[in-house]
């Protein structure tokens, strides 16, 4: 099983991580000289290249990300971007887990995703803000963009749709279990009720 990420080390982009997401451009070679003069700088780039990315609120994709890496095959890049994660997926996610998402009743009313956020899916005509290889310039600056796991080769893993589906249910299913859980057990309706005022 696979050891969680480090994720408070945000600018472990290699060379060959930013080779990689600068392929994903019409002008790769531009975007590694952006790179080069401005280490900081996001840049944003077309998806349905190279990868698809699945956008989810932050809270609920840390959940996510806790399921890939607790109990299931780690993740691809990850990136945080103005309160939305983004889950770097295999070409053709974004196309394939909507559907898989309706089979599943996704936030149906009384299903078991029930309350759960909408997952974004982005492919093919989609484009994405991505962290720069450097991370913030100033890492207390509060940058909107930041890598939790930060893209290290040439060809990195990618989940693909089945994978995420995994982990979006088996997040959903923990933050029922989290809401569920009270200091208070539920009443038992078949329960005796004592006066204890009357005790001697």
């Amino acid at each position: 099983m696979s050891s969680a990420p480090n994720v408070s080390d945000v600018s472990g982009v290699t060379p060959d991580g930013a080779a990689w997401l600068a392929s994903a451009g019409p002008a790769p070679r531009g975007a590694r000289t952006l790179w080069g003069g401005r280490p900081d700088a996001p840049v944003i780039l077309p998806c349905g290249v190279v990868f698809d990315v699945v956008s989810v609120p932050a809270i609920f994709g840390r959940r996510m990300l806790d399921r890939l890496w607790e109990e299931g095959p780690g993740s691809g890049p990850v990136a945080e971007y103005r309160g939305r994660m983004l889950l770097f997926g295999a070409v053709g996610t974004a196309q394939r887990l909507p559907a898989l998402l309706r089979w599943e009743e996704w936030g149906a009313h009384g299903s078991r995703t029930d309350g759960v956020p909408p997952l974004l899916c982005h492919g093919a005509g989609d484009a994405v803000t991505v962290p720069a290889p450097a991370g913030p310039a100033r890492p207390d600056a509060g940058s909107p963009a930041r890598w939790l796991v930060a893209p290290d080769s040439r060809s990195p893993w990618l989940p693909g749709p089945e994978v995420l589906l995994w982990a979006a249910v088996r997040a959903a299913r923990a933050a029922r279990a989290a809401v569920r859980i009270s200091i208070f057990p539920p009443a038992d309706r078949d329960a005796n009720v004592y006066d204890v005022s009357r005790r001697r």
